[in-house]
C-alpha cells in the first residue's frame, strides 16, 4: 500500500512564504514592503480593525507594495474567514455582524459608558487578564474600545505568544470584532446563535463557560435592581451569562441609566454578585444609593 503526502497549501499557512516577489519600492512609506506574510497580515488586520474597510489601491499606495500582493493577501484572508472580500477591497468581519438596527438608541450615552468601562479594565487588570463579555450593544462597544486601547502591546511580546488580554465571549459579533487584533486572544463559546442578539446559547455554551475561569466579566443586561438582581429578556441567554458570572472573580455591569430599577423576565444573577456598575448620569441619586447600599461600586460618567 502506497502512502502519499498531500501537497502543501501556502494559503493555509500565512508564515509559509517570505516577502512577495512583486513588492515595489518608491518614495512612499514602506511599512509592509519586505515583511514576511505573517507580519504583513498582522499589520493589515490591525489596520482593518481600525478602519473597518480597506481598498486594494489604498493599501498598495499607502504601504509601498503592489496591488497584486494586496489582492493575494485579501483573497487568502477571506478564505481563512478573517475578513470578508468585496469588489476592490476587504471588510472587517464585524461589519457584516453589525447588531440589529434596534440597538442604535442612546448611542452617545452607551459610548461614554463603554469608554469609561474599558479604561477601568486597563487600569485595574494587568498581566494578561482573562476578560469575559456577554452580548449587547454596550458590551460590544466596551469590547471595541478595549481592543483599541490594547494596541500598545509590542511586536516582541506578540512574537513570544503573549497577549494583552484573553477575551471570552458568548457573542458572535464581539468575537468577530476582536479576532482581527493580533494582540488579543479570542475565545468564543460554542452553542446555538440567536439571530436577535448574536449570542450563543444552549448546553454547549454553558458547559464551555463552566470550564473556564475569568478575571473579570463585562456584563450587559436589560435591567439591574437591588431586589430582582440583574435580568435580561431571554432565559437561554440568561443561563449562559449566569455561568460566566459564576466563573468570574470580578463582575463589571455596564448599562445606561434606564436599566437601573428595571426588572426583565429572566434572572442572570443576584445583585450581590455584581462588583461594579458603570452607567451614565441619568439615574436618580436614590436609585444609585440603593445599589451602593447593596455593596456595588457605582461609577457615573
Amino acid at each position: 500500500m502506497t502512502s502519499t503526502t498531500p501537497a502543501h497549501d501556502p494559503a493555509a499557512d500565512p508564515a509559509a512564504d517570505g516577502p512577495a516577489p512583486d513588492q515595489v519600492g518608491g518614495d512612499g512609506p514602506a511599512v509592509l514592503a519586505g515583511l514576511s506574510k505573517s507580519v504583513r497580515w498582522e499589520r493589515l488586520l490591525a489596520l482593518l480593525a481600525d478602519r473597518r474597510r480597506l481598498a486594494v489601491t489604498e493599501v498598495a499606495e499607502e504601504f509601498g507594495i503592489s496591488e497584486s500582493t494586496v489582492r493575494r493577501d485579501f483573497d487568502q484572508m477571506a478564505a481563512r474567514q478573517l475578513a470578508h472580500r468585496t469588489h476592490g477591497g476587504l471588510v472587517a468581519a464585524s461589519v457584516a455582524y453589525g447588531l440589529p438596527r434596534r440597538y442604535g438608541k442612546q448611542l452617545e450615552d452607551k459610548q461614554r459608558v463603554a469608554t469609561a468601562a474599558a479604561t477601568l479594565l486597563t487600569e485595574r487588570f494587568g498581566e494578561q487578564p482573562v476578560v469575559g463579555f456577554n452580548g449587547g450593544t454596550t458590551t460590544s462597544l466596551v469590547a471595541k474600545v478595549l481592543g483599541e486601547l490594547s494596541e500598545n502591546v509590542s511586536d516582541d511580546a506578540l512574537s513570544h505568544g503573549r497577549h494583552a488580554y484573553t477575551i471570552v465571549t458568548s457573542a458572535l459579533n464581539i468575537a468577530a470584532e476582536l479576532v482581527l487584533r493580533p494582540q488579543l486572544r479570542t475565545v468564543c463559546l460554542g452553542g446555538t446563535a440567536r439571530a436577535q442578539s448574536y449570542e450563543l446559547t444552549g448546553p454547549m455554551a454553558i458547559s464551555m463557560a463552566h470550564s473556564l475561569w475569568l478575571d473579570v466579566l463585562v456584563l450587559g443586561m436589560v435591567g439591574i435592581d437591588p431586589v430582582a438582581g440583574v435580568t435580561c429578556g431571554d432565559p437561554d441567554e440568561a443561563g449562559v451569562t449566569a455561568a460566566l458570572v459564576d466563573r468570574s472573580r470580578v463582575v463589571v455591569a455596564v448599562g445606561t441609566s434606564d436599566k437601573i430599577g428595571t426588572r426583565s423576565f429572566a434572572e442572570i444573577c443576584g445583585i450581590g454578585q455584581v462588583t461594579t456598575l458603570v452607567t451614565d448620569t441619568g439615574a436618580s441619586e436614590s436609585a444609585l444609593a440603593d445599589l451602593r447600599d447593596a455593596g456595588i461600586e457605582v461609577v457615573v460618567v
